[in-house]
Order: C-alpha cells, then structure tokens, then sequence
C-alpha cells in the first residue's frame, strides 16, 4: 500500500521573493534525490481561507520507504538546517491508498 506524504506551509520570505524561489529549488533538488521519493510536487494554495501557501507532495512505494525517507541524513538535515528556520507554520497528512 502506498503513501502519500503532504506538507502544506507557510514561509519566512515573501512569496516570490528570491529567498522563497531558493529554498523551493533546494528543497526539489535535496528531496527528490533521497531514494524512495516518487511524484514530487510543488503546488501553490490559491484560497483565501487558508494562510499556507504552498504544498510539497511526494508518494513511497510502502512503510519502509517513507521510514527510510524520514531517517534519511539529507532529510534530517534539510529539516534542521531550511525547514525549521524558513517555515513559519506547517501542517502534514500521509494518506494511505
């Protein structure tokens, strides 16, 4: 059964700000590249009746990988490092399908 991973968040930078474009490119280019991480996409949230403005979306094959993918160095770090001082406010579903 596979997993879809979502993370729908709010940045530090002004949208379309230089800051923001960077950290979009780096967290595609970091992500994408651990190993068990498939469909990975980039979406805007364009309602007004959330302040989260963009979406990370990603599917894994099964448990295994997701966990894989969570314990990743290049994930740790990124979290660390980007995610926790460039995202103002998150929220995260993993959907089973």
């Amino acid at each position: 059964m596979s997993i879809e991973h979502t993370v729908v968040f709010r940045l530090v930078h002004a949208p379309d700000s230089d800051a923001a474009d960077i950290f979009l490119d780096d967290a595609k280019r970091i992500l994408t590249a651990i190993p068990g991480v498939q469909d990975f996409t980039v979406r805007r949230q364009v309602s007004a009746k959330s302040d989260l403005t963009t979406q990370f979306s990603m599917r894994f094959a099964d448990q295994a990988a997701y966990d894989a993918y969570n314990d990743h160095p290049d994930h740790v770090a990124f979290v660390s490092e980007r995610w926790v001082p460039e995202v103002a406010a998150f929220q995260e579903y993993d959907f089973v399908g």
